[in-house]
């Protein structure tokens, strides 16, 4: 059966650097804890699921102008620096930092498919090709923002990574329901209801959870929330129709920020996994990968990868 998995790498290797210790060095004293962390989530994941295709989906812009434009506070707490003409810098550590064109280069020379779009997140990547992909698709994940794009008809999970890779969960429409008491498909108004800290939306002043779930199994979605607000004869108390009048310019903009995008131009992508045919050798680069491997210490995590991806599925 083919399984495309989508990793949301920034995510993953954040979780690795945090995660893994910092002790990990390369010979001349770099850090590779997330390099070698990363590859080690990527083995562990390939192993227990066996994907056919494999995508690093990847930030070329983690805080696009647009979203900013429509929402000025959209992750405005973990900006470092502000440029006027590329994306603004977010706050990385610097031993983090270093890592993340070894990280590229050997994901290169695996031949694993690193997937980016100028002007937009990691999560608009996956969106897109989650959407319509035509087999099933295990989404790889620490953020619960891609929730909205579980379809147990479509056979779209996600592998939320909170607690970790080795513990993370398989998230269906029906634990999203159990867990917040909305379908997947209502996840994106839900978000933006009880907003997100994490993500500079501010949400709905009294609005948690519980209500946001209720309003939404009420009313349906966002727009039947609001114009059950401007209707006298709802059932909506005097103070929640307060709140979500006086949220009206964030509630305007705020479900196009949050909405992940699902229609990117990525063109032709070949997200076969490397190893699965003649046509998509195992390494790409053996050569390369060789070099890498000897100059970042990184033998033990990619024969790890190597040994996980040369099985068949």
């Amino acid at each position: 059966m083919a399984r495309l998995m989508l990793l949301d790498t920034a995510s993953l290797y954040f979780r690795a650097f945090f995660g893994v210790p910092d002790s990990l060095r390369a010979p001349d004293g770099t850090p590779v804890n997330a390099v070698r962390g990363l590859l080690d989530f990527i083995a562990r994941l390939a192993t227990d699921y066996q994907p056919t295709h494999l995508v690093c989906a990847w930030d070329n812009d983690w805080r696009p102008d647009w979203r900013v434009e429509l929402l000025p506070t959209y992750k405005a707490h973990r900006v470092e620096a502000e440029h006027a003409e590329a994306p603004d810098a977010e706050e990385v550590p610097d031993a983090l930092a270093v890592q993340v064109p070894v990280i590229q280069q050997v994901l290169a020379a695996l031949g694993i498919a690193v997937v980016g779009v100028d002007g937009y997140e990691a999560d608009d990547v996956i969106g897109t090709l989650a959407t319509d992909a035509g087999m099933a698709v295990e989404v790889v994940t620490g953020d619960r923002d891609l929730f909205q794009l579980v379809d147990d008809d479509a056979h779209v999970r996600v592998l939320y990574t909170a607690r970790g890779v080795g513990k993370h969960e398989r998230v269906s429409g029906a634990v999203v329901r159990d867990r917040y008491g909305v379908t997947a498909a209502q996840y994106a108004d839900f978000a933006t209801l009880r907003g997100d800290p994490s993500d500079g939306l501010p949400g709905v002043r009294g609005v948690g959870d519980k209500t946001a779930a209720n309003l939404l199994a009420t009313y349906g979605d966002l727009a039947g929330v609001r114009a059950a607000a401007a209707d006298p004869s709802s059932a909506l108390t005097p103070a929640q129709r307060t709140r979500i009048a006086e949220a009206a310019d964030y509630l305007d903009v705020a479900p196009k920020v949050v909405a992940v995008a699902r229609d990117l131009p990525l063109g032709e992508v070949d997200s076969a996994r490397p190893g699965l045919d003649s046509d998509h050798p195992l390494p790409a680069d053996e050569a390369t990968l060789r070099e890498l491997s000897e100059r970042w210490g990184l033998a033990g995590s990619v024969e790890r990868v190597l040994v996980a991806l040369g099985t068949q599925p």
